[in-house]
């Protein structure tokens, strides 16, 4: 239940005691916060930003962003996001007529070109072909500094010109430009922006004046929480979607249940709206499922600032603890002999009635740094697969290769492949 281990020089305390996952996740003291080797060997890709930084700095990003992302704003973003679904659905409505009947598609880029249709607009206020070119780029330095993992904890690793290195640099760099060009269009529209219709790019951009002085650290503070919000917000919501369409694939007689109530709460009308989404108690269980056996991220880690207590371990400054989030939601001890079974049933009672210790089921994390967009994520997912359900039946491709493969979020390595045809 608790071991320790190196990265190179970074001791880590492995976890996975249920009680002691709590304490430590619900901890609210800013002595508890994220590992600092994040920043470090992940500053290409995260910064400083709401995900890895720390005390009062983290404090004042989370006060910005947080409101944004509550349920109420949230039922404000539907219509964009029916949209973006919609999209999704015409064009692979274009491909099935195309191939005869019934097609063999590829869904991740499609997951991905959704979800960032979605995040673009809802928090940038720009549609996608804006964000187009900083998602792709993103995307290649998500690949490159995955590659880096193995390094964590090697002094100076990140500073050797190697081709990899270098491509993490010129990637940065161009994301940086791409971003504050997005900034300087953003604060031409500022002035005639009402508090009502802000977006989240105008919550940034204040609380970065609110906090810093120079225009260097105004800028890095815009970059970088634009960089969390885009990997947050965009990566983890795609590869969820991917995930539960496969298992829906797999799983024909579910499939058709959460088609059932899909059809009978939103007859008549062309795309579910917020009332209708709490109704789909099947489709909410199914994406739990789908979220406990591939959660996005694998690890929850944070590292204690000063020498903390927890349970009867001592913890010292700078030490890391792990807890590995898969491992949690596999153990048969919690939930069952099937545990690593598709079993949505479990979820009839919600999450509580799901398993022995409610505390360690964390798709989005928990406790005071628990991820901000879960309520958009959840509306995202149901109204997606809701419509996709209404308007297609899938079954898995014989092109499919099961390979999930940690690219800093659990992703299919191989990609998903459906044959889909139209109902």
């Amino acid at each position: 239940d608790v071991f320790m281990f190196s990265l190179g020089n970074t001791q880590i305390v492995h976890v996975t005691q249920p009680e002691m996952v709590r304490e430590i996740t619900t901890c609210t003291s800013l002595d508890l916060g994220k590992p600092t080797y994040q920043a470090r060997e992940r500053g290409s890709l995260l910064g400083n930003g709401i995900l890895t930084s720390n005390g009062p700095f983290w404090a004042h990003q989370r006060k910005i962003l947080a409101p944004e992302l509550y349920m109420e704003k949230v039922k404000g973003m539907i219509n964009l996001v029916q949209d973006s679904a919609l999209t999704l659905l015409s064009s692979w409505n274009d491909q099935i007529e195309a191939e005869g009947g019934i097609a063999d598609i590829k869904i991740d880029p499609y997951m991905r070109s959704f979800s960032g249709d979605v995040i673009s607009k809802a928090c940038f206020g720009s549609n996608f072909s804006k964000g187009k070119k900083i998602f792709f780029k993103l995307r290649a330095l998500q690949q490159a500094s995955s590659k880096t993992v193995l390094s964590t904890g090697i002094p100076g690793a990140r500073y050797i010109p190697s081709k990899n290195n270098r491509e993490i640099w010129g990637l940065e760099k161009e994301i940086k430009a791409l971003i504050l060009k997005i900034v300087k269009e953003k604060r031409r529209e500022e002035a005639s922006a009402t508090s009502e219709n802000k977006d989240l790019l105008q919550m940034v951009l204040e609380g970065a004046t609110i906090e810093m002085t120079t225009q260097n650290a105004i800028d890095t503070f815009i970059v970088d929480n634009c960089k969390n919000i885009y990997l947050a917000g965009y990566e983890t919501t795609a590869v969820a979607a991917t995930w539960c369409l496969m298992l829906l694939a797999a799983n024909p007689i579910w499939q058709q249940h959460v088609r059932d109530e899909v059809m009978q709460i939103c007859k008549g009308h062309e795309a579910p709206d917020a009332d209708m989404i709490r109704q789909m108690k099947q489709l909410t269980m199914v994406i739990n499922e789908s979220l406990r056996l591939y959660p996005p991220v694998a690890v929850i880690s944070r590292e204690a600032v000063k020498d903390m207590k927890f349970g009867e371990i001592n913890v010292p400054k700078s030490v890391n603890i792990w807890t590995l989030v898969t491992t949690l939601h596999t153990d048969p001890k919690i939930w069952g002999t099937d545990s690593y079974k598709f079993n949505p049933e479990r979820f009839a009672n919600g999450i509580r009635g799901a398993c022995k210790f409610p505390q360690v089921y964390m798709p989005f994390g928990v406790g005071p740094r628990v991820c901000l967009g879960q309520n958009l994520a959840m509306v995202e997912l149901k109204i997606l697969i809701s419509l996709i359900l209404t308007k297609f039946s899938f079954t898995i491709s014989s092109k499919y290769v099961h390979s999930p493969a940690l690219n800093l979020v659990i992703e299919p390595g191989h990609g998903v492949y459906l044959s889909l045809r139209k109902l």
